[in-house]
């Protein structure tokens, strides 16, 4: 079994970032591992609070997990600060690792700044070039590249640019136009879209999350990327069409369907 570390903040209610994390690498049979950098007061209608981990003390997780245990892969997602952005990429670079997923997280569903501003330039500095695969979504990928994406067309050229920012490759989610949703992978040469039917459902918090994590799993399991994101999209897609409301909000991916298929 290969062994998957997640970077990312705690979602109180159990549908997004660490815990959406350990969710996803579970259903995809790898054991998994976290660093937690911040704690969010969060539930289906929203975060209301943010407390971020000392810096020293997610330096300190970072350097137990790898003293003592092989890493595969790593997920990396909510990193609000500048300093947290800091000492997660010093640390990691004592320490030889591949397949590296980061999700740059910056604004919640509900609208919560996740990532502080003047944090945007450090994410884009420090761990873009450190990447194997970067997935913003689009409101991320125009924060990052300064432009506006309304089309296909649109998404290929911010996938171009964040490409020169250092990731080998650039997965930009289209799931806010219209239509089909269809991701568009950019490997430095070429784009390929990857697209899958629209589910009408308000039931889709960690989406994001999920699949960064989906395809982390599967870097981690061997697969190279083209076929990592393939088999992440139809996962992300299944775990939608089942999800189900447990609030107030819009409720969580059903990470276990397949597995909870099986045993009925």
């Amino acid at each position: 079994m290969k062994n998957l570390l997640t970077i990312a903040g705690s979602d109180s209610s159990g549908g997004a970032g660490i815990q959406a994390d350990l969710k996803t690498f579970s259903a995809h049979k790898v054991f998994g591992m976290s660093v937690i950098t911040a704690v969010t007061a969060q539930s289906t209608q929203g975060v209301f609070a943010v407390q971020d981990i000392d810096p020293e003390i997610i330096k300190k997780q970072i350097e137990a997990v790898f003293e003592d245990i092989p890493v595969h892969g790593i997920k990396i997602g909510m990193v609000s600060k500048t300093e947290t952005i800091k000492i997660i990429a010093k640390t990691l670079k004592q320490y030889p690792h591949n397949n590296l997923v980061v999700d740059p997280v910056m604004i919640s569903k509900s609208g919560f700044d996740l990532l502080q501003p003047d944090a945007k330039a450090a994410l884009i500095e420090y761990l873009l070039p450190m990447a194997t695969i970067v997935t913003p979504n689009l409101p991320e990928a125009e924060e990052i590249t300064g432009m506006k994406i309304q089309s296909l067309c649109d998404m290929k050229i911010a996938a171009k640019k964040i490409h020169l920012m250092g990731p080998q490759y650039v997965l930009v989610k289209g799931g806010h136009l219209d239509g089909d949703a269809v991701d568009i992978l950019f490997d430095g040469t070429i784009c390929k879209n990857y697209t899958s039917k629209r589910i009408e459902t308000k039931n889709t918090h960690g989406t994001g999350c999920t699949l960064s994590s989906a395809i982390a799993a599967n870097l981690g399991n061997g697969m190279e990327v083209h076929t990592a994101v393939e088999s992440a999209k139809a996962y992300i897609t299944t775990v939608i069409e089942h999800s189900f409301a447990i609030g107030k909000g819009p409720g969580p991916v059903h990470h276990f369907y397949e597995l909870y298929r099986q045993d009925s």
